[in-house]
């Protein structure tokens, strides 16, 4: 999601938040590694141990197409502005206690030149309120789509956090005050997969800006630049940074510009046509 400039207020309640950079390849051109990812082959070893267990076998693969076919229904292939990354294959694509993610509630704070800086994960009970209504400013809302009186953020978040941790939804916390709500996926199995050269580790964002008097002066720039940082920082086998901001969103697009990413193609998803924005780790410092 691209960070718009639009949203409520962040409110004033403090957050109490706890306290290498090389990677694979320095090649930035978009060509498809044609190499099987060690989520899928692991994937694959799975249904063949299933096939190896007959009837049994049978019935977990059934179970498995049946929850496939439930997420499918419940929005998993969405990917739209305000859509939570979708599901690519609906049964664990990791080994049992592998983190897709590097566990993003570890990564910590960072110093930016508008403040210390922290994401953190999202808690529903405690956070639903304030991301609500933040999804309810109309300009958010034009293109996150989850406003209203009904759900909709509520089973956004939910669907996330009940998933196999390929999606985290974030808090951002500006010195101690939640401000801004980020997503931070794996695009590489997320359905945008689909629609570009993915690469092993590819890792997307999505960003909203939460209240009004943080818009419109380059917060957006600061922070984009610093999450990316994080995730190349704390994701070593992450080469880039992907984000798909819809191309009608022009200060978005110029955000991740200023950010450091590079404009890569226009990409028709099912619901937008968006900006393929690039941030590679061989050129995080010169851009």
């Amino acid at each position: 999601m691209p960070p718009t400039d639009a949203s409520t207020d962040a409110g004033t309640a403090p957050y109490i938040t706890a306290g290498s950079d090389t990677g694979p390849g320095a090649d930035t051109e978009d060509t498809l590694d044609l190499r099987l990812p060690d989520e899928l082959l692991a994937f694959f070893a799975e249904k063949a141990e299933e096939a190896k267990g007959g009837v049994a076998g049978g019935a977990k693969a059934e179970a498995a197409g049946g929850a496939a076919e439930r997420a499918e229904r419940n929005g998993g292939g969405r990917n739209t502005v305000g859509s939570a990354p979708g599901t690519a294959w609906s049964a664990r694509v990791a080994p049992a206690g592998d983190d897709l993610l590097d566990r993003v509630g570890d990564w910590g704070p960072i110093a930016t030149t508008a403040g210390v800086f922290h994401l953190v994960p999202v808690h529903l009970d405690r956070d639903l309120p304030l991301i609500s209504r933040w999804m309810n400013d109309p300009a958010v809302a034009a293109f996150w789509e989850l406003s209203g009186p009904g759900t909709a953020t509520e089973d956004h978040l939910s669907a996330q956090l009940g998933g196999d941790g390929r999606s985290v939804p974030c808090l951002g916390v500006l010195d101690g005050t939640p401000m801004s709500y980020w997503e931070i996926y794996r695009a590489d199995l997320d359905p945008l997969a689909r629609h570009y050269p993915a690469r092993l580790h590819d890792t997307g964002i999505h960003l909203l800006i939460g209240g009004v008097a943080n818009r419109g002066r380059g917060l957006g720039t600061t922070l984009l630049r610093a999450v990316s940082d994080l995730v190349l920082d704390r994701r070593p086998s992450c080469a880039r940074v992907i984000a798909e901001p819809d191309l009608r969103n022009i200060p978005s697009v110029s955000a991740f510009l200023s950010a450091g990413f590079r404009f890569s193609a226009e990409v028709d998803l099912p619901d937008k046509k968006a900006a393929l924005m690039v941030r590679d780790r061989a050129l995080r410092d010169l851009l």
